[in-house]
């Protein structure tokens, strides 16, 4: 049990990739009143918290009706973490999700697509579909990774200030060419796997 929840916790990480946020964490939290941030930080996790916790449970079913596949829905995360990757290595005036954010962030795009993006939802989905009988253990994990990216959120203003303005910039600039790497990494995954699920339809 407890490699397994190690190991589904590190996923976690690596897929909601605190660290790799936190240029955008700092670009986004910048303008809300430091009196209000602890409160809006737990917010924005709660929101993301709870749409994950709802795909968890009902995200096969969702997709189902929605007549969606994994595939798609991977190939949707591709294109938007391509996206935000462009905007960090070539920065915009309207911000790093397309518009200047003279107020807090509110559910978008912080909880979601940032915390709770297509990336995560397919993950947990995935879990949930290899082991329903772990489901306390996948709970634990994604409560694990929360913690994390809340810690990571209440810190990232700190630590920019301490490192400074330009190795913040670098380090954005950096993410950002990982993320467009994670980017097209999976949109070849999903084209892949479309690929494939078309040619066993054509066989049959």
């Amino acid at each position: 049990m407890g490699n397994s929840f190690l190991s589904t916790t590190i996923l976690l990480l690596l897929v909601t990739d605190p660290l790799g946020g936190f240029p955008v964490y700092v670009s986004l939290l910048k303008n809300v009143p430091p009196e209000r941030k602890l409160k809006v930080i737990l917010r924005e996790a709660s929101v993301a918290f709870l749409v994950l916790l709802v795909f968890m449970f009902f995200g096969r079913g969702f997709l189902s009706v929605m007549h969606l596949s994994e595939t798609s829905l991977g190939i949707a995360g591709g294109v938007v973490l391509f996206l935000i990757a462009l905007r960090m290595i070539f920065p915009h005036p309207e911000g790093i999700m397309g518009e200047t954010l003279e107020k807090e962030p509110f559910i978008v795009p912080l909880a979601i697509p940032l915390i709770a993006g297509p990336s995560a939802l397919a993950t947990v989905l995935l879990l949930v579909a290899r082991g329903p009988d772990k489901m306390p253990e996948i709970l634990g994990a994604l409560t694990v990774t929360m913690v994390v990216i809340v810690l990571t959120l209440l810190s990232a203003e700190r630590i920019s200030q301490v490192v400074g303005e330009p190795v913040t910039k670098a380090f954005e600039r950096l993410m950002g060419l990982v993320l467009t790497a994670i980017a097209v990494e999976m949109l070849l995954s999903g084209i892949q796997n479309y690929a494939v699920q078309v040619s066993k339809a054509m066989v049959q």
